[in-house]
Order: C-alpha cells, then structure tokens, then sequence
C-alpha cells in the first residue's frame, strides 16, 4: 500500500511533467482513493477502460491519453458523466502522462520503440521523438515488416525513400507532419504512428520512407514501462489494460 499523492508525486517528478507543456493538463485528472494498492496501466480513457479497471480493483489508473483536453469542451456531458460515475464508484485515480511520457529518454514511447527495433539512439529528434542507427541497414520492405512484427499489425507504409533504411527518426502516435523535418535532417525513414493525406506524395518529394504502426500500437511500451517503474518503487502489483484499437 502506498499514499496516492506520493505515488503521484513520485511519476511526475519522474517524467519531468514541467519541462513538457501540453495541451491539457498532466499528471492527476481524477483523485480517487487516498491510499493505492494496485496500478493500472492503459493507453487510452475510455468507459470500456474505466470499468475493466473497477472489476479489476485498480486504485491508480495511469493512462497516455486522458480525459482532459484543452481543445475539448469543458462542459461534463452525459458522456462524460458516465465516465467519472464509474471513477467515483470505484475509486480509482485517473493519471495522465502524454508528451512527457513520449519523450522520456529510458522509458518513453520513443526511446523503447527505437530499442525494440534494433535502433542504436544518437539522440533526440524533434524535442519529443529520438533519433537514431540501425546495427545493420536494412532494406525498407524488410525493416517495414519487422516494425509489423513488433507492433503487431500491419504497418502503413510509403516507401519513397533510399535503397538501405540506416537512420530511423521516430516520434509516436500521430506525427506525420514531422516527416519533412526528417528529411531535412538526413533520415531515411520516418516511423510514427499515422498518416496524414499529406504524407505520401511528402514522402515522394522528399525521399524519404515513411512508416506508420499505429497510434495506439506505438504508445503501448510507455505506459507499462511507467506503472512497472511505479511498481517497483512502491512494491505495488501492476498490470496493462490492453484496449486493442486498429487506429
């Protein structure tokens, strides 16, 4: 058992929240339970999310994507009232880690995608993303399917770019605009998580490859990275609320 608010205290401090402005807030969104003694990790809110939580008696709920946004409106509908009905039934902590979490150098988004690719990271791309090398170059077909194989879907994939993939920039999610500034900057291929319409003749004029695994399926590592990290600290179990989503 652990106070929430040192566990809350502990993440933030952890992800370095203030050097990461985003757009809505970060860190806790919903106070539950004073005392936690089971975490919860999860990509996404959702109702779905929310009760597989309570019937798991999770305490504290990490999640990339929270329920507060700035570009949303801040009215609480009947949508999102069944949401935090739930929440307060169960008494479960909803946090929130999004940017922060993407661009942490040991457990964001980013830096495990690049690990768990064979990418050898030089360093940041973008202020969120990395960049890096493979170990050894690879044709864009095969390294295209590697992503589908670690991921576990089927990539999107415009492949504009050289003959051998050897500099791989990525940044999670839904990035496609930074595509340009990955050519700009000598990648051969640029990993996210979706495209936008822009992305293809992008890619052509620039080439570059571009290669898209998924949103959700590119920001699944972090939130568990963050809630074992939680659990160890505080000797909590934990588990991943996986919500499979074809986005």
């Amino acid at each position: 058992m652990a106070r929430r608010d040192d566990v809350i205290a502990f993440a933030d401090d952890l992800l370095d929240l203030g050097a990461y402005p985003d757009y809505g807030p970060m860190g806790m969104q919903v106070a539950g339970a004073e005392e936690v003694t089971r975490i919860g990790g999860a990509v996404s809110s959702s109702l779905e999310l929310f009760e597989r939580a309570a019937e798991s008696g999770i305490d504290l709920l990490v999640v990339h994507h929270g329920l507060l946004w700035d570009n949303e409106p801040r009215t609480v509908d009947d949508r999102m009232r069944r949401k935090l009905e739930v929440l307060f039934r169960a008494g479960t902590t909803l946090a929130a880690y999004h940017l922060a979490l993407d661009a942490h150098p040991e457990i964001g988004n980013n830096a495990l995608l690049a690990r768990e690719l064979g990418i050898e990271i030089d360093g940041p791309f973008a202020g969120l993303g990395v960049g890096g090398r493979l170990a050894e170059p690879l044709e864009p077909a095969a390294f295209t399917a590697r992503v589908g194989e670690r991921l576990g879907r089927e990539p999107t994939a415009f492949l504009e770019g050289p003959e051998l993939v050897k500099r791989v920039a990525i940044i999670s999610g839904g990035a496609a605009r930074y595509v340009s500034q990955a050519a700009a900057e000598g990648y051969d291929l640029f990993l996210t998580g979706e495209p936008a319409e822009p992305s293809l003749h992008t890619a052509r004029e620039l080439g570059i490859h571009f290669v898209a695994g998924g949103h959700y399926a590119t920001e699944r590592l972090g939130v568990q990275a963050l809630a074992a990290v939680i659990g160890r600290h505080f000797g909590l179990p934990w588990e991943f609320l996986e919500l499979p989503n074809p986005v």
